[in-house]
């Protein structure tokens, strides 16, 4: 039997129920910026080896767990690790971006792809099932997945890109194929995200992070809607408890309006999104229906000073304003995060201060009158 929840803020947040403190977690807190990491990653020998090594991803997930007081873990792992299951060949050169060693952007290769057997990944559900008995309780376990899209964007191109060339003119010239590859990245997706919540996560993330290099009418054709065909399989409870699901879109804030009837319970925002404005558009009434909001801090922040960092944080947080108190009801919540993943040259120390000014300036929040 897994431990009993000790600190609950981030999903009774996800749920938009009141908390005594706004939550925070960061992206890829668990990363090269933390020098436990990469003593760890040394010994794994490669970043694959890493990931799917059960106690060295266990050990990685809770090492930033035991240096801040974080309100919730995420899994460590990779977003490709799907397209690498459906036989691509994914590998990771030391100090370069992930590679695969096939491609998908003919007809050929479209009706090769199938949604992978799960069993592929047993070392991902094993992580999940080891970290979440190692937390004891401590704080959730975030299970996560790439979205169909962003997937699309490394399998077509082979890797990361600048200015996705390749998968854009797949796209255009051949929306027929584009549209068959992102419906079975879907389905795998889904499945995959399923897959972790039975083996242990008590939510789940979509991370879109390439949809914002679409034009406006192409998000919705090619990411958006199979980001909802994702949110429709997934389950929403595991042993009768609800699991949270979050969409984090990349350069997405244009699209907020559209994203407001996903069925999902957490919007996740970068830099570039004014909260004020989101809560406005997307976070309900108290009482009401809404999204809670997650981020959305710029990471080059943690580059300042401390003093410099946590009036920034206080920023955010006072540009989201006062999260609702009621705790009869549900109502507008934030949970804070990061715009995008933490950058591996963060100085340790830096993220103490952030964390520390969240937590106090966000109780000083709600005991304002």
């Amino acid at each position: 039997m897994n431990a009993p929840l000790l600190n609950d803020t981030f999903i009774r947040a996800c749920m938009r129920q009141a908390t005594d403190h706004t939550p925070v977690w960061l992206m890829r807190q668990a990363g090269r910026y933390l020098p436990e990491y990469c003593a760890t990653r040394a010994k794994a020998g490669s970043f694959m080896g890493l990931a799917t090594n059960v106690d060295y991803a266990t050990e990685v997930t809770l090492q930033p767990l035991d240096r801040y007081p974080l309100d919730a873990s995420i899994l460590f792992s990779d977003i490709l690790t799907v397209p690498d299951a459906m036989g691509l060949g994914l590998s990771f050169a030391q100090g370069e971006g992930p590679k695969f060693a096939k491609v998908v952007r003919d007809e050929a290769a479209v009706a090769e792809l199938a949604v992978p057997d799960m069993h592929k990944l047993q070392y991902v559900f094993d992580a999940v099932t080891s970290i979440r008995k190692a937390l004891n309780g401590r704080v959730p376990l975030i299970g996560f997945s790439g979205s169909p899209w962003t997937l699309a964007c490394y399998m077509v191109e082979g890797g990361g890109s600048d200015d996705y060339r390749l998968v854009k003119s797949l796209m255009y010239s051949r929306p027929d194929l584009m549209h068959r590859i992102l419906a079975i990245n879907a389905d795998a997706v889904a499945l995959y995200l399923n897959t972790q919540i039975q083996a242990g996560a008590q939510a789940v993330m979509v991370f879109d992070s390439w949809g914002g290099v679409l034009a406006d009418g192409a998000f919705q054709e090619f990411s958006l809607a199979y980001t909802r065909r994702v949110l429709s399989q997934l389950q929403r409870s595991h042993d009768g408890v609800v699991i949270p699901r979050l969409v984090f879109t990349k350069s997405g804030g244009l699209w907020l309006p559209e994203m407001a009837d996903l069925d999902c319970e957490v919007l996740g925002l970068d830099w570039t999104v004014n909260l004020g404005r989101a809560r406005e558009q997307v976070g309900g009434a108290v009482g009401g229906p809404g999204k809670a909001l997650q981020g959305n801090i710029d990471p080059n922040v943690l580059f300042a000073p401390p003093e410099a960092i946590a009036t920034q944080v206080r920023h955010v947080l006072d540009s989201f304003g006062k999260p609702h108190t009621d705790l009869n009801n549900s109502g507008p919540t934030h949970i804070f995060n990061l715009g995008h993943g933490i950058s591996q040259f963060t100085p340790p120390e830096h993220v103490s201060a952030l964390v520390e000014a969240v937590h106090s300036h966000s109780k000083k929040l709600r005991q304002t009158a």
